[in-house]
């Protein structure tokens, strides 16, 4: 005697689950994050208010709280004020309690109020979704329990748990401290995968803190982003309006002098122009310190300069702790080689901090810096100098 609308088999109540799971991380990738948090794209009001409603149910997070821990996470990224940065309470925490740091965040009325505008604010918003998000997740639950029957209670529990697992930890926390860097950002995000299926895209992190305010996560032609697969699919159905993607930088081969189409290219593409610097020099950065060690001009502080200047070439040094900072600086100090790099990366940083210049002068400032770094006698540079003068 069956108790339950559908009688489906183990490997049925599992794709059940995952469909229903699937359908929250589209819900939160798509309305939540890009829609409500950075405008990227516009939805329909009525698939708009279906993603309200399923995310009711399923994890009776409100709209404004979301949104604006969101965004405060983006202004302080990384810092002591982020809500949920991994290298501010470590990457167990954030991971594992993910959403207990979410939760205390939501009760600071100031990240609300400050961070929070634009979201929906109707009468069922006021009086279903925020003010009684608890109805939702038991609605869910009766709903669970009528369509499997017990085993409801076990596909309830996975619904339930995928957002702060997947979402809360994995992405705020191993996004922040594990995976590859497309753009050198001044964060610590990261791509943990290419292939954005488990977390609808979100996975390509870094790629999005070089650009927030793109509906599309994916920069690389190998790299899958599932919610920009699904915005497509709501464009064509006329559901969804995208406002801005990441533009792509180019290259112009026959381009053999900076101009203003370089200077548009640095500063449009700075996050990934300096990741482009920092895997031209990295094996010289990397052979350089290996010398220095055999040498004895870095003693055991060898390994620990290495790991700084991995640090150094993605980021800036000044949030290293001393000690890693000491043995970069010692580096430095016992190396002409690398204070060249360290002199031309800041040299190229600095170009486009340049507000007042005109777009002539910042063409002859990087047609200047290219003959610097061609001149340096380091073979790395001298390649990455010409091919900076083809972007566009």
């Amino acid at each position: 005697m069956t108790y339950s609308l559908f009688d489906l088999p183990w490997w049925g109540v599992l794709l059940a689950t995952l469909a229903l799971t699937h359908i929250t991380i589209v819900s939160v990738t798509v309305f939540l994050h890009r829609h409500q948090a950075h405008r990227a794209l516009s939805l329909h009001p009525a698939i708009s208010h279906f993603f309200r409603f399923w995310l009711w149910l399923t994890t009776g997070m409100v709209t404004r709280e979301w949104v604006a821990i969101h965004r405060k996470h983006h202004v302080k990224c990384d810092q002591a004020e982020d809500p949920h940065s991994p290298r501010i309470f470590g990457i167990r925490r954030v991971l594992w309690s993910g959403a207990e740091l979410y939760r205390r965040e939501a009760d600071n009325e100031e990240t609300i109020e400050r961070h929070g505008q634009g979201t929906p604010d109707d009468w069922l918003e006021r009086h279903l979704y925020a003010g009684h998000p608890a109805w939702g997740i038991a609605l869910m639950l009766l709903a669970d329990l009528a369509l499997f029957g017990p085993i409801g209670l076990t596909v309830w529990a996975v619904q339930m748990l995928w957002i702060p697992l997947f979402a809360a930890g994995v992405v705020n926390g191993i996004g922040h401290y594990w995976g590859y860097r497309s753009y050198a950002t001044a964060d610590a995000s990261r791509n943990i995968l290419p292939w954005g299926l488990l977390i609808g895209g979100e996975e390509l992190h870094n790629n999005h803190h070089a650009c927030s305010s793109s509906a599309r996560l994916s920069s690389r032609w190998w790299e899958l982003d599932i919610g920009w697969a699904y915005i497509q699919l709501f464009r064509g159905l006329r559901l969804a309006e995208v406002h801005r993607v990441a533009p792509r930088l180019g290259f112009n081969p026959g381009k053999t002098r900076c101009d203003q189409e370089t200077v548009q290219a640095l500063v449009t593409h700075r996050f990934e122009v300096l990741a482009k610097f920092a895997s031209a020099v990295k094996g010289a950065v990397k052979a350089e310190i290996r010398d220095l060690r055999r040498r004895a001009a870095l003693g055991a502080e060898g390994r620990i300069a290495l790991a700084a200047a991995r640090h150094w070439l993605v980021r800036d040094a000044g949030d290293l702790p001393s000690r890693e900072l000491a043995a970069l600086d010692r580096a430095l100090d016992s190396s002409p080689l690398l204070r060249t790099i360290q002199s031309l990366r800041e040299g190229l940083t600095s170009l486009w901090n340049r507000s007042t210049e005109s777009t002539e002068q910042l063409a002859a400032q990087m047609e200047d810096w290219c003959r610097a770094a061609e001149a340096s006698g380091i073979g790395e540079l001298r390649e990455f100098s010409l091919r900076l003068r083809g972007y566009v």
